[in-house]
């Protein structure tokens, strides 16, 4: 399995730990508090694998984080109702373009461990 895919994968745990993040009402809630911090060690542990498997640190650490926020964003409009406007759906889409120019242009130069 290509190795971007679990940095890929820990982007979408990081979004689903922002989200577990607000649920848990600055940590009085329990059972949100419990979830941001397994959904928290699950999203680091995806990243750490795909930078065992090869992927440079910096460009793993910008599509981790990229994946992350642009799931974000979805994950607050659907489930928060959060509104954004026209020019922050060109930023977000641009951030896309830099997610995949990113894991492309450094896809085929990962080293080996």
């Amino acid at each position: 399995m290509n190795p971007w895919i679990w940095v890929a994968i820990g982007g979408l745990f990081e979004a689903s730990w922002a989200v577990t993040l607000n649920m848990s009402d600055c940590f009085t809630e329990p059972v949100w508090t419990l979830a941001t911090i397994i959904i928290n060690f699950v999203s680091i542990s995806f990243l750490y694998k795909g930078l065992r498997e090869g992927t440079p640190v910096g460009g793993s650490y910008a599509v981790w984080t990229g994946c992350g926020s642009m799931c974000s964003v979805f994950f607050g409009i659907v489930l928060f109702g959060d509104m954004i406007s026209p020019l922050s759906w060109v930023f977000l889409a641009l951030l896309i373009i830099g997610v995949l120019m990113m894991q492309g242009s450094e896809g085929s130069e990962s080293h080996e461990k």
